[in-house]
């Protein structure tokens, strides 16, 4: 069969997913409704988890010189990242556009055909394939794969043809948001600013345009194909003092805090990923992270699944990590919407929640859920070790020909890393059946110790560091073993990798 995995929606999850597909030897083809790039851009960054996804698979240098933000909160509270173990502060001035530029570029360099001007419209699944119905600058066209992923967004035409259901609460606040060009004079509220009658944020976008969003606390949800620039301009009038009419605008809009999660993120050879399995009020980029965790996710597995040496249930497992991620996603907006959005009525919660972040477990906690490092998952009940199911740091590893490496350099194939770093031979003999899905390094060693950063549940004393003797990571980078006493090696291959060859 020709193709793979046919995928809906040209945005950054969905060329995420392409590019892992397409690392695994994939056939993917792409289609897209937008003729071209919008140039529109709702996020204006990413996390910190999402910068590292980015580096694992060589990617982050392609963006130039990023900003990384020197601030981090929770609904405008503020947290002393600096005081934790590891750098959670994410990256900000990156527009969505530009994010989707360097992976559009990204995927084509890999050979992943991306076709602009087209929609699935319809879909019939059989026992073996799907046959996609596609309308297209001369028509209607159809299209067989093994699996169709919906990557397009929050009104997702794939979930609803689907049948998924997308349960959620319903809009009961407004945003306006805009990036206007040449004004300088703006000042920066990189994190926003709570000002009678609202909240106003400003960020510099690019050279010569600065985002504002805008919060006016007697706004309520609109229909957005009406909004103008003047609307937005009076009401940040209102909240600031200054006046933006007449200014120039290269893109305005509005968006609500609606919040919603699919029910399912697969049914049959139908997957989503994204904001099609989740939206929410926007949180320092966290919905676009979030997305792309998820094709990073889903990419493996559905590629090993396409290759034939998936073990049973492994595609499976996309919904059971994902679906509580989305889930303490949609709960953790909706308490900094809480915090930030409200007025002085939510003053004494603000006030504790100043109080509890200077404690280091509490504070760990709230930066692991915005920047996405806290995220564990469920490695088949082995227990024992720390790291097991977190993500591993990006440290320096020392090679036996005295040459050094990184972890984020070892994942760029996304394949599966075999690390054996205490000089023993008895895992990489025992992992050698596996050598067609993962890379072992032998005779390794670690250049300093490996941070662990704990989800909340995992005591603060854990967060010391550790050396680990070996480490299996999974293709996403995720600690799928590790000796000591993170379980079998030969249970981890097989659950993760399916059987030896």
């Amino acid at each position: 069969m020709g193709t793979g995995v046919i995928i809906a929606g040209a945005g950054p999850v969905g060329l995420m997913l392409a590019g892992e597909l397409r690392l695994n030897g994939v056939d993917v083809v792409v289609y897209e409704q937008r003729a071209t790039p919008s140039g529109e851009s709702r996020g204006v960054g990413f996390t910190r988890r999402a910068a590292e996804v980015f580096h694992q698979r060589g990617l982050l240098a392609r963006f130039g010189d990023i900003e990384i933000g020197n601030e981090g909160h929770f609904g405008g509270v503020r947290i002393d990242f600096t005081a934790l173990e590891d750098n959670h502060f994410g990256i900000r001035g990156v527009p969505q556009y530009r994010i989707e530029e360097i992976l559009e570029a990204w995927v084509t360099d890999l050979g992943v055909d991306v076709r602009r001007g087209y929609e699935v419209v319809d879909y019939r699944e059989g026992s073996d394939d799907i046959t996609v119905v596609v309308e297209g600058p001369d028509g209607r066209a159809e299209h067989t794969a093994r699996y169709l992923v919906g990557c397009d967004g929050g009104r997702s035409r794939i979930r609803k043809l689907a049948g998924i259901e997308f349960p959620g609460r319903e809009a009961t606040r407004g945003m306006y948001v805009a990036d206007v060009v040449d004004r300088p004079d703006i000042k920066p509220r990189v994190i926003g600013e709570r000002v009678d009658g609202g909240m106003v944020m400003a960020i510099r976008l690019e050279e010569g345009v600065t985002r504002i969003i805008i919060h006016p606390a007697k706004l309520t949800p609109r229909d957005n194909s009406k909004l103008t620039f003047s609307e937005i301009a009076d009401s940040w009038q209102e909240l600031t003092g200054q006046s933006l009419h007449g200014a120039e605008t290269k893109w305005v809009s509005a968006f609500t805090n609606a919040t919603r999660q699919a029910a399912e993120y697969r049914r049959g050879r139908v997957l989503l990923s994204g904001d099609s399995t989740h939206i929410h009020i926007p949180a320092g980029a966290q919905g676009l992270s979030v997305g792309v965790q998820d094709a990073v996710n889903l990419g493996w597995k559905l590629a090993a699944t396409v290759n034939g040496w998936a073990p049973e249930g492994l595609l499976d497992t996309y919904q059971a990590e994902r679906h509580p991620v989305g889930e303490k996603l949609l709960r953790n907006t909706l308490a900094q919407a809480s915090l930030y959005l409200t007025g002085d009525e939510m003053e004494p919660m603000r006030q504790v929640m100043r109080e509890l972040v200077q404690s280091p477990d509490a504070a760990r906690r709230l930066a692991g859920h915005v920047s996405g490092l806290g995220i564990r998952y469920d490695m088949g009940g082995a227990t024992g070790h720390p790291l097991l199911g977190l993500r591993m740091p990006d440290r320096e590893v020392k090679l036996g020909d005295g040459s050094t490496t990184r972890v984020s350099r070892l994942l760029h194939p996304a394949r599966g890393v075999l690390v054996v770093a205490d000089g023993s031979t008895g895992p990489a003999k025992l992992a050698a059946g596996w050598s067609d899905r993962i890379d072992i390094v032998t005779d390794a060693g670690w250049s300093d110790r490996v941070d662990i950063v704990p989800d909340g549940w995992v005591p603060a004393d854990t967060a010391e560091g550790t050396t680990p003797d070996a480490v299996l990571l999974r293709p996403d980078g995720h600690v799928a073993w590790v000796s000591p006493d993170g379980g079998e090696l030969l249970d981890a291959l097989a659950r993760w990798f399916g059987s030896p060859r």
